[in-house]
This record gives structure tokens, sequence and C-alpha cells, in this order.
């Protein structure tokens, strides 16, 4: 027996060589990636478009706002990983996605990107000033200890 023996090392797989039009299974990946920060896992809804003449996927997903906070982590750390991978996966398939998240899958049956927008509640309004405001603004005073 020996062991120095060189043998041809074969690479055990090619990435390279997956053509372009074959796109991964983003509706699978997202599934995986998503899934396991779910408190109820069949409440996600995965949409996915894949354009070949742009070499583009667009994959839209809705989950219960109750787990928000779990999907996207402390700073956003998960969804961001989440994106890496997705986008990694693109990469070797000659594309580029963009992942957008939705609130609650019940209510985006059938809305609008413009109806989510205006579900949001408006920012909130500045103090507005009594009087017509040109009158003098009261100082502040330092506190003493």
């Amino acid at each position: 027996m020996f062991l120095n023996r060189s043998v041809p090392q074969q690479p055990h797989h090619s990435i390279g060589n997956q053509s372009s039009s074959a796109s991964p299974n983003y509706e699978g990946l997202v599934r995986f990636l998503v899934q396991p920060f779910l408190e109820s896992p069949e409440s996600l809804s995965v949409d996915c478009e894949i354009s070949q003449s742009l070499n583009k996927a667009w994959i839209r997903i809705a989950f219960d706002s109750t787990d928000k906070g779990k999907v996207f982590g402390r700073g956003g750390r998960n969804i961001q990983a989440i994106r890496t991978v997705i986008a990694a996966a693109a990469e070797v398939a000659g594309q580029s996605v963009y992942l957008d998240i939705y609130g609650s899958s019940a209510s985006r049956e059938g809305a609008s990107f413009d109806e989510d927008r205006e579900e949001r509640l408006p920012p909130p309004k500045s103090r507005e000033r009594r009087g017509n405001g040109n009158g003098p603004r009261p100082i502040a005073k330092p506190r003493t200890r």
C-alpha cells in the first residue's frame, strides 16, 4: 500500500458548468431559511418571479407580523444573512435577486404595493407652537445637583 501515490483529484462539484438558464429553487431555499424563525411556519407565503431575459429574480415573502422580530433578528442580522445566502445562489446562476418582505400573509392577499404603503401609520407630527411663532422662546434652565 502506497500512501504517497499521486492520484488525479476529481472535483466533487462543478460550479462554473451550470448554465445561466437553470435557476435555483428560490422558493425552497427561502422556505428552508425562514421557516425555523416562525412560530407558525404554515403562515409563510413565498412568491417568486424570474426574468430569464434580464437574469433577475424577485422574491416576495409574507408571514405573521408577530414573527417579524425573529426573522429580522437583532440589528437585522438574520435577514441580512438570508439575503446573503440567496444572493450567493443567484450569483452562481448568473442572476441578481431582490427580496421584498411584507407584513402578515393574511392581509397580503390581493393587496398591491401601494395599498401596503397606505396601511402604515404616518410619521408623528412635530408639536406646533402656540401663537404666531414670533414670540420669545422659553429658555431651559440647567439643572443643579
